[in-house]
């Protein structure tokens, strides 16, 4: 058993606690920036909060620090990340904090991006303010498990998803198989995702529209990324024909060229793809080029063949598979079992989720 005392008190702990609520509020839809709650205390009083807003600028320093300008001189800040100490885009939150004379900063752990990893503190404690880490940190690394995969490897954050029924059959032609609460989670899930990637064959055959339709969210609709290597895509498909401001990616190994004016003229964002000769397509460098785009969050949405082959190339983090009470037979269905013991094999945990869908359930693999 260890004796060690701990070096934060109760309430330290409590405004901690707040912090990681407001990350969580915000976690997923802060572009490539961390979602990162912030807490500014003074004689015992929360007198301002921030969290990093949409698509991550401003972050959640420079927003609670600017609500009270006169009241934060000899305050304490109480963050869920270390705060970054490099100029990018907008000047460091060091400097930020070393300008309205805080006198202390508690953040839980420090940040995996290299620019910023364990300098912070050097800064801040050569101003004479007293800087701790590793308040809550169990809890945090929880948080930001996501942002750590992606700062670590260069690579999106990919999650899987998956309608079967009961009897581990898909439909042809964009027939609904879960009930209309199924759905509503997987449209969050859209919410919650920057891309979503899928190929030619599942636009082809259900002509997706691959949007977030909840009342209110739509703005908040992922990327659209197809993997179509010789560019078979249905030109009065409903992406192709709504394709607006580059929001789709084609990536093609195609020389095509009257099929490639036709799909810059839908302002489609045509990325070529080398692929081997026996026609194998690196599904790791596709992911390196979506991260390069700026999208680090990645939901997968297809069918059979593309998620099987994701599946063996184990880039999955998680997966979701949503389950019909309902059993199909039909000729046009498509066995999904192999998908199913896969999932199993390459996942270690799996969980049942609670999520109200009536009969349907929801299996959380991870």
């Amino acid at each position: 058993m260890s004796l060690k005392k701990d070096k934060f008190n109760s309430f330290d702990k409590k405004y901690m606690r707040f912090a990681i609520n407001l990350a969580k509020n915000q976690n997923g839809l802060t572009g490539t920036n961390p979602s990162v709650g912030c807490v500014i205390v003074k004689n015992k009083k929360i007198i301002s909060y921030g969290v990093t807003n949409l698509n991550g600028r401003p972050h959640a320093e420079t927003i609670a620090l600017n609500k009270n300008k006169n009241k934060n001189s000899g305050s304490s800040i109480y963050l869920t990340l270390e705060p970054c100490s490099h100029y990018g885009k907008t000047p460091p939150c060091t400097k930020t904090i070393i300008k309205t004379k805080v006198k202390n900063v508690y953040y839980s752990i420090e940040d995996p991006d290299l620019k910023c990893f364990g300098k912070s503190k050097k800064i801040l404690k050569s101003k004479n303010i007293t800087t701790k880490s590793g308040l809550l940190r169990n809890k945090v690394k929880k948080l930001y498990k996501n942002y750590d995969y992606i700062k670590k490897n260069k690579l999106p954050y990919v999650v899987g998803k998956l309608a079967c029924s009961s009897n581990l059959f898909i439909l042809k032609n964009n027939k609904f198989i879960t009930n209309e609460h199924s759905r509503k989670v997987g449209h969050l899930l859209r919410y919650k995702y920057q891309g979503i990637l899928t190929s030619y064959k599942t636009i082809n055959r259900d002509n997706p529209k691959l949007n977030c339709r909840i009342k209110g969210l739509e703005n908040f609709s992922p990327v659209k990324l197809i993997i179509d290597k010789n560019l078979k895509i249905n030109m009065d498909s409903y992406i192709v024909k709504n394709s607006t401001k580059y929001n789709t990616v084609i990536f093609h190994n195609s020389k095509n060229k009257k099929k490639l004016n036709n799909l810059k003229y839908y302002k489609i964002n045509l990325v070529y793809l080398d692929i081997n000769k026996y026609g194998y397509i690196n599904f790791k460098k596709i992911f390196s080029k979506i991260y390069d785009m700026g999208v680090h969050n990645l939901l997968i949405e297809s069918g059979k063949t593309l998620t099987n082959n994701i599946l063996n190339e184990k880039l999955f983090n998680e997966f979701y598979l949503f389950k019909s009470s309902k059993n199909i037979n039909n000729k046009n269905a498509i066995n999904v079992e192999n998908i199913n013991k896969n999932l199993d094999k390459f996942f270690k945990y799996n969980k049942k989720i609670n999520t109200y869908l009536d009969k349907d359930s929801l299996i959380h693999y991870y």
